[in-house]
């Protein structure tokens, strides 16, 4: 069996359907995380919660990863069409000891892939790079030889969101919500199952784009990262002078707000404003952020007598890291946000509802709370298709020794009044820089500057 070696990721499975990633090969590649899956669980007939997205492919992968999985012995949970969070919510609250989704995330229609996880009883684990991503694939490339001669089982699941959305709820204190204007796009995809699900339990004005699920995104790309993905969305929730807007991703692990100005609000505020409503409630509980935009989260945590922890980017290494802290939440800069009660994975239902109960309580606009919240001023990633990475990193290294140094990802090199980063992508071959300062016109000095090094040094 010929398999790819290259779609085996950092943090998840993903490839082209269908000449990396076909129903030729999917068996095996289900085949190979359930053998990892027997390396790590201690029993034999585990559970294995088993849920797909809205790909066109997703249906027969489903089928071939439910057959395959039932004939190794597991005991296969249907849990059908969910999204990620959801998934995540579903393998931390019930308790199976293993879990795989069908999806290749926010990436274009033509891909498809997996997410799978191991339950843990202080967070899920997720499989990527650092956590037995190497071990599937060489057991998937290498070839499997696993009697394939038992009978597991298989147990429809259904309610899942409902119990997602009171999961939410009861994290934020059952709060009273008030009845907003909300416009949202989740651009064909998984997204709006679970805007609608919350929605059915909190009364809104919901305006919805694009919720019909159709695999081959058939109005603009499921990536909310991507400016051009959110200009519809920004014009309507000023047309419809709606309170804001929500933006998930393809498979809704990521989540992005606008405001009633049509602003795009960054991450790192939303991060922030997450951090000061749990920190009310879990005095002096440890935050995570990434590497890349500190400077606001961080100081919010500190006023709050919180303890901020700064970490690598990417979910797999936030995820170990909240389980080896005891961080009660983690923000990203790319609109992922992890919560220690949903397993330390993304829940964002829950964030959506931390947003709404902070503009009930202070009853001002969205835009006022983001202005009060804003310590700092971000550049936004700025990436390069290089050759060289490692001669700039050294380069620019070199000429900042006066800062600062972190080598926790890349480098990122501090000032009394700015800072930025440098670091190559975990899962493109891209340079990306953030710079970030506390004053605007510094930031974007700095960021000039730093332009100009990376263009004449990069091959």
């Amino acid at each position: 069996m010929n398999i790819d070696p290259s779609i085996f990721k950092s943090y998840d499975i993903r490839g082209i359907y269908p000449q990396q990633i076909n129903e030729e090969n999917i068996a095996e590649i289900i085949k190979a995380i359930y053998k990892f899956f027997t390396t790590k669980i201690e029993k034999p007939g585990f559970t294995v919660g088993l849920a797909r997205d809205m790909r066109i492919s997703s249906p027969i992968f489903y089928k071939i990863a439910m057959e395959t999985l039932v004939s190794l012995g597991a005991n296969v949970i249907d849990m059908g069409m969910l999204s990620t969070p959801t998934f995540y919510f579903a393998i931390y609250n019930y308790k199976y000891d293993a879990g795989i989704q069908i999806t290749a995330s926010h990436n274009p229609k033509e891909y498809n892939g997996a997410k799978f996880v191991l339950y843990g009883p202080k967070g899920l684990i997720k499989i990527g790079k650092a956590t037995g991503m190497e071990d599937v694939k060489n057991y998937a490339v290498s070839g499997i030889d696993l009697p394939a001669d038992k009978k597991g089982t298989i147990t429809v699941k259904d309610n899942i969101m409902e119990d997602e959305v009171e999961n939410a709820s009861k994290v934020l204190g059952s709060p009273d919500i008030k009845r907003f204007k909300i416009v949202a796009d989740p651009a064909n995809a998984m997204g709006g199952t679970f805007i609608d699900a919350l929605f059915k339990k909190y009364p809104a004005e919901l305006i919805r784009m694009n919720f019909e699920l159709d695999g081959t995104f058939p109005v603009h790309a499921p990536n909310p990262l991507e400016a051009e993905n959110l200009v519809d969305l920004q014009k309507r929730v000023i047309e419809e002078k709606a309170d804001l807007g929500l933006a998930p991703d393809g498979d809704g692990d990521r989540i992005f707000f606008i405001d009633e100005k049509g602003q795009v609000v960054p991450p790192t505020i939303i991060t922030s404003l997450v951090a000061r409503e749990l920190l009310k409630e879990y005095k002096g509980s440890k935050i995570l952020f990434d590497i890349r935009y500190i400077l606001t989260p961080k100081k919010i945590v500190e006023e709050l007598g919180g303890v901020p922890v700064i970490t690598k980017v990417g979910h797999a290494f936030i995820t170990e890291e909240l389980e080896k802290t005891g961080g009660i939440f983690a923000g990203e800069s790319s609109g992922h946000y992890y919560l220690q009660s949903t397993g330390n994975a993304e829940s964002s239902v829950a964030i959506i509802l931390a947003v709404l109960k902070v503009l009930t309580e202070e009853n001002k606009a969205f835009s006022e709370i983001v202005k009060e919240l804003q310590k700092s001023f971000e550049s936004g990633e700025i990436n390069y298709k290089v050759t060289n990475a490692p001669e700039i990193i050294e380069s620019i290294k070199n000429d900042y020794k006066d800062g600062e140094l972190s080598e926790l990802d890349g480098i990122a090199i501090s000032y009394p009044t700015w800072r930025f980063s440098v670091r190559t992508s975990n899962t493109e071959p891209l340079l990306r820089l953030n710079v970030e300062g506390y004053n605007k016109e510094e930031m974007e000095g700095r960021k000039e500057e730093l332009i100009d090094k990376i263009e004449a040094l990069k091959k």
